[in-house]
């Protein structure tokens, strides 16, 4: 199973075997984790995994499941340091899950030290291990939105825009609140916000974290199927092609 493979089969796993995973494959993951590429390669970042078998390097929080392994994630505060962090997180993610490996994202965990690692911000950790349960689940299983739902279609797009939605439509976010809003073209995406209810201003406190999660799965998704992407803002895109909505980016697709 491939990165893009486990887009379709990724879930969050809460419980684990409190077990030892072979260190060869612990080696593995990082060296997949030393060679991703970043968002944004001038934000500094570092991931540490850390070794709870021993149940002596939990991390802490509300909701934070006992796991044989911790995975954390530090970066400079620089601008859209968050969405850097997601698109590096959720490629480990799926990297685990190809391997049959089970994680969850930590939104409420807190940093394991005392002080900041090397100047660099705690940004969010992830429990994985090897699932009590099963490590995979079919995509018509996952909750999600329909494309229909996400998507305003202004020309009919190319098969392979297609393909570039539904991954990032399988996405996951926080809350499962699914933020992101489509403005559709023939070979061109407008990527937007959807402003979170005053009764839910929780579900904005990772939002550039989810969009970082979700632009890693539409660039699996090119790279899978030979398209290339440009990622860029336009100024002339306007609030108004969706109301309640904050644009964000746009993706020129080219083949």
């Amino acid at each position: 199973m491939n990165l893009y493979e486990s887009i379709y089969v990724r879930k969050s796993v809460r419980h684990f075997k409190m077990e030892t995973i072979n260190q060869e494959v612990i080696e593995k993951l990082k060296n997949f984790i030393a060679q991703i590429d970043s968002l944004f390669p001038e934000i500094k970042t570092k991931v540490e995994i850390l070794d709870n078998i021993n149940k002596k390097e939990k991390l802490k929080g509300m909701l934070v499941p006992s796991a044989p392994y911790y995975l954390v994630i530090y970066s400079e505060e620089k601008e859209k340091y968050d969405l850097n962090a997601g698109y590096i997180m959720e490629q480990i993610s799926l990297y685990m899950t190809s391997k049959g490996i089970g994680s969850c994202f930590l939104g409420m965990a807190k940093s394991p030290k005392q002080t900041e690692e090397n100047e660099l911000h705690f940004v969010i950790g992830m429990a994985f291990g090897m699932p009590k349960g099963e490590a995979i689940r079919h995509d018509y299983e996952a909750k999600r939105l329909s494309l229909e739902e996400l998507c305003v279609f202004k020309e009919t797009p190319k098969t392979w825009v297609k393909e570039i939605l539904e991954a990032a439509r399988l996405a996951p976010s926080s809350f499962n609140s699914q933020p992101w809003r489509f403005v559709v073209y023939e070979n061109r995406i407008h990527v937007f916000s959807k402003k979170a209810p005053s009764s839910k201003k929780n579900h904005g406190k990772y939002n550039e974290f989810n969009f970082g999660v979700m632009l890693a799965n539409i660039s699996i998704a090119a790279e899978e199927i030979w398209v290339d992407l440009d990622l860029i803002k336009l100024n002339n895109i306007t609030h108004k092609t969706i109301p309640n909505n904050q644009y964000v980016i746009s993706i020129l697709i080219k083949q």
